[in-house]
């Protein structure tokens, strides 16, 4: 079973078409015990960071994905996706308790997610924020290029090192923090050609890949996206794993 997390994410439908296009068992859901209980999750984005956060809180679902992620079951995130996972290992791996998005909390001292224009200086080509809105014309739309590192898992499923996805979002992750993300162990495998983060993973894990692009958009009937594909395949993996361990219970 893949449980999809349902905290409010604007694209429910598509994530769990695009699952259902490669195979996958989908569960949508806000239940920390049914995600604890499920082989696989799948953290969707296109949403708001503070209302996810909010309902991430309020429904315990926070300790029930570390569970999920620390038992080495598959992990997913998507566009918010990765931005939550980003801030849970900042505040749970590197010791950055108030770790979060300047989306949510404008006053956070560790904004590991942020506006480009909040974390770049203008000489370094960022367009100046909007001071009566606080966004400017940040927002990063349609298909857009994202290039994978060698050895990389993102690079394995591709099959390729240049890709191109389509996005629909305005906070990135903060680029002043990345060294100390992966010197705790965060991989950073895909990056826009200006240097944004695009695709997370970690190495440790059997499977854990998060990016901020949206793969739900480009998944058919006829051609199921490889990031898809890959994760069920694992997720599978991992089911059949388990019930030769179960079986000798």
């Amino acid at each position: 079973m893949i449980a999809v997390v349902d905290v409010c994410s604007g694209n429910l439908r598509s994530v769990e078409r695009a699952l259902a296009h490669v195979g996958g068992d989908v569960v949508v859901t806000r239940d920390a015990n049914v995600v604890r209980r499920a082989d696989k999750i799948v953290v969707p984005g296109q949403g708001a960071f503070g209302v996810f956060m909010r309902e991430l809180v309020a429904r315990d679902l926070g300790p029930a994905l570390r569970e999920v992620i620390a038992s080495g079951r598959p992990y997913l995130g998507i566009c918010l996706g990765m931005q939550i996972a980003i801030v849970e290992y900042g505040r749970h791996m590197l010791g950055l308790n108030e770790a979060n998005s300047t989306e949510f909390n404008r006053a956070t001292p560790h904004p590991v997610i942020a506006l480009i224009s909040e974390w770049q200086d203008q000489a370094q080509g960022v367009q100046v924020r909007d001071e009566s809105t606080g966004k400017g014309a940040t927002m990063r739309l349609g298909a857009q290029e994202v290039l994978l590192g060698a050895g990389t898992r993102a690079r394995e499923i591709y099959g390729k090192d240049s890709i191109a996805e389509r996005h629909r979002h305005r906070y990135e992750f903060n680029n002043n923090f990345m060294e100390r993300f992966r010197t705790s162990g965060l991989r950073f495998s895909g990056f826009s050609r200006d240097g944004l983060v695009e695709m997370i993973e970690l190495p440790s894990h059997p499977w854990f890949v998060a990016s901020q692009f949206h793969p739900e958009f480009t998944s058919t009937p006829r051609d199921g996206h490889p990031l898809f594909t890959s994760f069920v395949r694992a997720a599978r993996a991992h089911r059949a794993a388990e019930l030769p361990q179960a079986a000798g219970a």
